[in-house]
């Protein structure tokens, strides 16, 4: 067995047990486009939030949109601007200036998005990010907003350590393997590849059974790849999902993560719901969200889901499929009530809230 970057074990085959992250184990990623040559339903993916979760610094269509985007703080002035094909970051004291091209811009910018840039051969984070509620530059979250001591300071933060696998890791697809990072291999975004291995050995596959036994071709062309269907409910969003999006286990292991810091973790808070961390394939990611497709915004579209397991109304029997109780208040807008959104200091944007409960106007956000 063998432990992936963030500790989940890998069996030998990697398509018996993938988990986003893993070792590749020499197989070549082909691309999501290659994917969608057969599974032309999924292309709505390539436009989700997930799909479009990094972009290189040329393609970046929030600065394209925005044009020069200036920030103040003390004296230095920040500047992030399009220049011919490149996207440059950068800071003044007044005097003297350091330009630096952006490279890699983290978000789709529906919330915000941040840009990674190298400095003295290192990866920096900006120390300013784009915020769309804003529509401008502000501190990028987890930078303090002292102003700085020097223009050297005044940059960002080097990432170190295992920081930039576990940034490209959730944010791209092919640019993680196993404990290496190999940027010049990245498929900006998070592909099908992310979630299902790399397709090299699929694709070869796929051709093969289409050639040799059209009638076969689907069940043959199964082979080689990952299905995160097939995992339990429990696996699928705390280990599968939860590699990214922060399950339980993870997020034990992040100090400085407590309180309304992992808002974002859906996974953990999900676990902390009393009566909804149980192995049921209706409390799983996927039974709420389908990940090639856009994410739902309308409250109403999660009130099925709510009443897959929840009765209707109190006077209504249990049923060993549907024996949860009834919300005495409605059986709509479920999630406005029982998932309220929360604002998230710094990120100039609320988030829902998947710690489910009975929330009541006034009562502290559980931590």
């Amino acid at each position: 067995m063998l432990v992936g970057v963030f500790g989940y074990a890998q069996r030998e085959d990697i398509f018996s047990d993938w988990r986003p992250n893993s070792d590749t184990q020499g197989v070549r990623y082909v691309g999501s486009k290659a994917c969608l040559d057969c599974h032309k339903a999924q292309a709505p993916q390539l436009n989700t939030p997930m799909g479009q979760a990094l972009e290189v610094a040329p393609d970046c269509r929030i600065v394209t949109a925005r044009g020069k985007l200036t920030f103040k703080n003390g004296p230095y002035t920040y500047e992030l601007a399009r220049q011919h094909n490149s996207v440059v970051y950068t800071i003044s004291d007044g005097a003297k200036s350091i330009s630096k091209p952006i490279l890699y811009c983290f978000g789709q910018g529906h919330v915000g998005q941040t840009y990674l840039f190298r400095h003295n051969d290192i990866l920096y984070e900006t120390r300013v990010s784009y915020f769309e509620k804003l529509r401008k530059l502000d501190f990028t979250i987890g930078h303090q907003p002292a102003v700085p001591t020097s223009l050297e300071d005044a940059l960002g933060r080097a990432i170190g350590g295992d920081e930039p696998q576990q940034c490209f890791g959730c944010h791209t697809t092919g640019a993680v393997h196993g404990l290496e990072l190999k940027l010049d291999q990245l498929n900006a975004g998070v592909g099908c590849e992310a979630c299902h291995g790399p397709g090299e050995k699929h694709l070869i596959a796929a051709k093969t059974s289409n050639a040799a036994n059209p009638t076969n071709s689907r069940k043959l062309a199964a082979l080689e790849i990952f299905n995160p269907g097939k995992l339990s409910a429990h696996d699928l969003t705390q280990s599968f999902c939860g590699t990214c999006h922060t399950g339980f286990e993870q997020a034990m292991l992040q100090p400085g993560q407590g309180g309304i810091n992992n808002i974002r973790f859906q996974p953990y808070r999900m676990f902390n719901s009393r009566g909804h961390n149980a192995d049921d394939a209706r409390l799983g990611c996927v039974a709420c969200h389908n990940p090639h497709d856009k994410l739902e915004k309308d409250a109403a579209y999660y009130d099925p889901k709510c009443l897959a397991c929840h009765l209707t109304k109190p006077s209504d029997s249990k049923t060993t499929r549907r024996n949860a109780d009834a919300c005495p208040v409605s059986t709509k807008q479920c999630v406005t009530c029982h998932m309220p959104r929360v604002e998230l200091p710094g990120m100039h944007a609320s988030f829902t809230d998947h710690w489910i409960r009975i929330a009541r106007p006034g009562d502290p956000t559980p931590r």
